[in-house]
Protein backbone atom coordinates (compact mmCIF):
# COMPACT_ATOMS: atom_id res chain seq x y z
CA UNK A 1 0.00 0.00 0.00
CA UNK A 2 1.30 3.91 -0.91
CA UNK A 3 2.56 5.01 2.30
CA UNK A 4 -0.02 8.08 3.11
CA UNK A 5 -3.58 5.90 2.51
CA UNK A 6 -3.46 5.39 6.13
CA UNK A 7 -3.07 8.82 7.26
CA UNK A 8 -5.31 10.24 4.13
CA UNK A 9 -7.68 8.10 4.55
CA UNK A 10 -10.29 7.54 7.27
CA UNK A 11 -12.43 4.35 6.84
CA UNK A 12 -16.20 2.97 7.71
CA UNK A 13 -17.96 -0.05 8.10
CA UNK A 14 -21.31 0.38 7.10
CA UNK A 15 -23.24 -1.81 10.14
CA UNK A 16 -26.76 -0.17 9.88
CA UNK A 17 -28.86 -1.90 7.86
CA UNK A 18 -31.99 -3.64 9.21
CA UNK A 19 -31.15 -7.55 7.92
CA UNK A 20 -34.80 -8.38 7.40
CA UNK A 21 -33.89 -12.04 5.61
CA UNK A 22 -31.44 -12.73 8.84
CA UNK A 23 -34.61 -12.41 10.96
CA UNK A 24 -33.94 -9.04 12.03
CA UNK A 25 -31.19 -9.71 14.02
CA UNK A 26 -28.15 -7.62 14.27
CA UNK A 27 -26.27 -9.45 11.03
CA UNK A 28 -22.68 -7.84 11.82
CA UNK A 29 -22.62 -9.48 15.22
CA UNK A 30 -23.91 -13.17 13.91
CA UNK A 31 -21.74 -15.88 14.92
CA UNK A 32 -19.69 -17.23 11.82
CA UNK A 33 -16.82 -19.93 13.07
CA UNK A 34 -16.23 -18.46 16.64
CA UNK A 35 -16.04 -14.77 15.86
CA UNK A 36 -18.63 -12.03 14.96
CA UNK A 37 -18.65 -11.51 11.57
CA UNK A 38 -17.46 -7.55 12.49
CA UNK A 39 -14.19 -9.17 13.12
CA UNK A 40 -13.89 -11.14 9.97
CA UNK A 41 -14.85 -7.50 8.11
CA UNK A 42 -12.55 -5.58 10.32
CA UNK A 43 -9.69 -8.09 10.12
CA UNK A 44 -9.28 -6.84 6.17
CA UNK A 45 -10.79 -3.31 6.35
CA UNK A 46 -8.54 -1.65 9.58
CA UNK A 47 -5.00 -2.16 7.77
CA UNK A 48 -5.88 -0.25 4.92
CA UNK A 49 -6.98 3.01 6.77
CA UNK A 50 -6.43 5.04 9.30
CA UNK A 51 -8.57 6.00 11.84
CA UNK A 52 -12.18 4.21 11.43
CA UNK A 53 -15.50 4.06 12.80
CA UNK A 54 -18.94 2.17 12.58
CA UNK A 55 -21.35 3.18 11.11
CA UNK A 56 -24.68 2.05 12.75
CA UNK A 57 -27.91 2.75 14.50
CA UNK A 58 -29.71 1.55 17.72
CA UNK A 59 -27.36 1.42 20.79
CA UNK A 60 -23.80 1.87 20.56
CA UNK A 61 -23.35 -0.07 23.56
CA UNK A 62 -23.38 -3.68 21.41
CA UNK A 63 -20.23 -3.11 19.51
CA UNK A 64 -18.42 -2.18 22.86
CA UNK A 65 -16.31 -4.96 22.26
CA UNK A 66 -14.89 -3.23 19.38
CA UNK A 67 -13.47 -0.23 20.66
CA UNK A 68 -13.94 1.58 18.14
CA UNK A 69 -16.49 5.29 17.62
CA UNK A 70 -20.01 4.43 16.45
CA UNK A 71 -21.82 6.88 14.49
CA UNK A 72 -25.64 6.41 13.78
CA UNK A 73 -27.00 8.30 10.76
CA UNK A 74 -27.30 12.03 10.70
CA UNK A 75 -29.72 11.90 8.46
CA UNK A 76 -33.03 9.64 9.28
CA UNK A 77 -35.56 7.61 7.61
CA UNK A 78 -33.44 4.84 7.20
CA UNK A 79 -31.61 6.50 3.97
CA UNK A 80 -29.66 3.70 3.29
CA UNK A 81 -25.25 3.27 3.01
CA UNK A 82 -25.34 6.81 1.61
CA UNK A 83 -26.28 8.29 4.89
CA UNK A 84 -23.75 6.15 6.89
CA UNK A 85 -21.35 7.58 3.73
CA UNK A 86 -22.18 11.09 4.53
CA UNK A 87 -22.07 10.46 8.24
CA UNK A 88 -18.53 8.96 7.87
CA UNK A 89 -17.75 12.05 6.21
CA UNK A 90 -18.68 14.73 8.39
CA UNK A 91 -17.22 12.43 11.47
CA UNK A 92 -13.87 12.88 9.20
CA UNK A 93 -14.27 16.35 8.66
CA UNK A 94 -14.38 17.12 12.77
CA UNK A 95 -12.27 14.12 14.24
CA UNK A 96 -10.00 13.58 11.68
CA UNK A 97 -8.88 16.47 9.50
CA UNK A 98 -5.76 15.46 7.94
CA UNK A 99 -7.80 12.54 5.77
CA UNK A 100 -9.23 13.55 2.74
CA UNK A 101 -11.30 10.64 1.79
CA UNK A 102 -13.30 7.91 3.61
CA UNK A 103 -13.03 4.59 2.42
CA UNK A 104 -16.14 2.31 2.93
CA UNK A 105 -17.15 -1.40 3.48
CA UNK A 106 -20.22 -3.05 4.52
CA UNK A 107 -20.62 -4.88 7.86
CA UNK A 108 -21.44 -8.34 6.01
CA UNK A 109 -18.75 -8.48 3.84
CA UNK A 110 -15.90 -10.87 5.37
CA UNK A 111 -13.83 -11.76 2.01
CA UNK A 112 -13.24 -7.82 0.75
CA UNK A 113 -10.14 -7.62 -0.38
CA UNK A 114 -7.57 -6.71 1.22
CA UNK A 115 -5.84 -4.34 -1.75
CA UNK A 116 -9.39 -2.67 -1.74
CA UNK A 117 -8.40 0.64 -0.71
CA UNK A 118 -4.67 1.14 -2.45
CA UNK A 119 -6.52 0.40 -5.51
CA UNK A 120 -9.36 2.60 -5.16
CA UNK A 121 -6.76 5.59 -4.05
CA UNK A 122 -4.55 4.83 -7.48
CA UNK A 123 -7.73 5.25 -9.33
CA UNK A 124 -8.15 8.79 -7.87
CA UNK A 125 -4.64 9.60 -8.20
CA UNK A 126 -5.18 8.69 -11.74
CA UNK A 127 -8.04 11.34 -12.30
CA UNK A 128 -10.93 10.31 -10.16
CA UNK A 129 -13.12 12.00 -8.19
CA UNK A 130 -14.22 9.18 -6.23
CA UNK A 131 -13.98 5.80 -6.77
CA UNK A 132 -16.00 2.13 -5.95
CA UNK A 133 -15.45 -1.65 -6.73
CA UNK A 134 -16.83 -4.28 -9.46
CA UNK A 135 -17.02 -7.37 -10.06
CA UNK A 136 -18.15 -9.72 -12.63
CA UNK A 137 -19.99 -6.53 -14.30
CA UNK A 138 -21.75 -6.06 -11.44
CA UNK A 139 -21.27 -2.77 -9.56
CA UNK A 140 -20.85 -2.49 -5.50
CA UNK A 141 -20.66 1.11 -4.96
CA UNK A 142 -20.49 0.41 -1.02
CA UNK A 143 -17.09 -0.61 -1.60
CA UNK A 144 -16.33 2.70 -2.02
CA UNK A 145 -13.56 5.88 -1.46
CA UNK A 146 -15.02 8.82 -1.00
CA UNK A 147 -13.79 12.74 -0.76
CA UNK A 148 -14.11 14.24 2.67
CA UNK A 149 -15.09 17.43 0.53
CA UNK A 150 -18.23 16.42 -1.03
CA UNK A 151 -19.83 15.99 2.32
CA UNK A 152 -22.15 19.22 1.85
CA UNK A 153 -22.60 17.82 -1.85
CA UNK A 154 -23.96 14.92 -0.86
CA UNK A 155 -25.65 16.57 2.59
CA UNK A 156 -27.32 18.26 -0.28
CA UNK A 157 -28.46 15.73 -2.14
CA UNK A 158 -29.94 13.84 0.65
CA UNK A 159 -31.84 16.06 2.58
CA UNK A 160 -32.76 18.90 -0.29
CA UNK A 161 -33.20 16.10 -3.42
CA UNK A 162 -34.05 13.37 -0.98
CA UNK A 163 -31.93 11.50 -3.70
CA UNK A 164 -31.09 7.64 -1.63
CA UNK A 165 -29.32 5.61 -4.26
CA UNK A 166 -25.56 5.83 -4.41
CA UNK A 167 -25.17 5.51 -7.90
CA UNK A 168 -27.66 8.59 -8.61
CA UNK A 169 -25.38 10.73 -6.94
CA UNK A 170 -22.17 9.31 -8.41
CA UNK A 171 -23.58 10.06 -11.73
CA UNK A 172 -23.09 13.69 -11.35
CA UNK A 173 -19.36 12.91 -10.74
CA UNK A 174 -15.86 11.80 -11.87
CA UNK A 175 -16.36 8.19 -11.08
CA UNK A 176 -13.99 5.63 -11.48
CA UNK A 177 -14.40 1.89 -11.23
CA UNK A 178 -12.17 -0.91 -10.43
CA UNK A 179 -13.01 -4.11 -11.45
CA UNK A 180 -12.01 -7.23 -9.59
CA UNK A 181 -11.61 -11.34 -11.13
CA UNK A 182 -13.64 -13.72 -9.19
CA UNK A 183 -11.78 -16.41 -7.39
CA UNK A 184 -13.09 -19.46 -5.72
CA UNK A 185 -15.50 -16.65 -4.12
CA UNK A 186 -16.33 -13.35 -5.09
CA UNK A 187 -14.90 -10.84 -2.40
CA UNK A 188 -17.44 -8.56 -2.53
CA UNK A 189 -19.66 -11.85 -1.44
CA UNK A 190 -22.48 -9.65 0.99
CA UNK A 191 -24.22 -12.44 3.56
CA UNK A 192 -27.73 -11.69 3.38
CA UNK A 193 -29.01 -14.94 4.32
CA UNK A 194 -28.59 -17.92 6.61
CA UNK A 195 -28.09 -19.69 3.39
CA UNK A 196 -25.30 -17.24 2.70
CA UNK A 197 -23.74 -17.50 6.78
CA UNK A 198 -23.44 -21.17 5.98
CA UNK A 199 -21.68 -21.08 2.65
CA UNK A 200 -19.30 -18.00 4.05
CA UNK A 201 -18.36 -20.62 6.91
CA UNK A 202 -17.87 -23.54 4.91
CA UNK A 203 -15.86 -21.58 2.69
CA UNK A 204 -13.36 -20.07 5.55
CA UNK A 205 -13.27 -23.85 7.22
CA UNK A 206 -11.99 -25.04 3.79
CA UNK A 207 -9.68 -21.90 3.52
CA UNK A 208 -8.55 -21.65 7.25
CA UNK A 209 -8.65 -17.65 6.57
CA UNK A 210 -10.53 -16.95 10.05
CA UNK A 211 -9.77 -13.59 11.74
CA UNK A 212 -6.70 -14.12 14.86
CA UNK A 213 -8.19 -14.05 18.28
CA UNK A 214 -5.36 -11.29 19.50
CA UNK A 215 -7.13 -8.83 16.85
CA UNK A 216 -10.36 -8.43 18.25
Amino acid sequence: MKPDCKTLIAGVVLAGGQARRMGGANKCLLNLLGKPLLAHVLKRACPQVGPIILNANGDPAEYSDFCLPVAADVVGGSAGPLAGILTALEWASANAPNCQYVASFPGDSPFLPTNLVEKLYEKIQSGSTMAYASSRQRHHPVFGLWPVSKRADLREAMVIEKIRKVDRWTSRHNLGIVDYPVPAIDPFFNLNTPNDLLKAECYLQKNNTLAPDENY
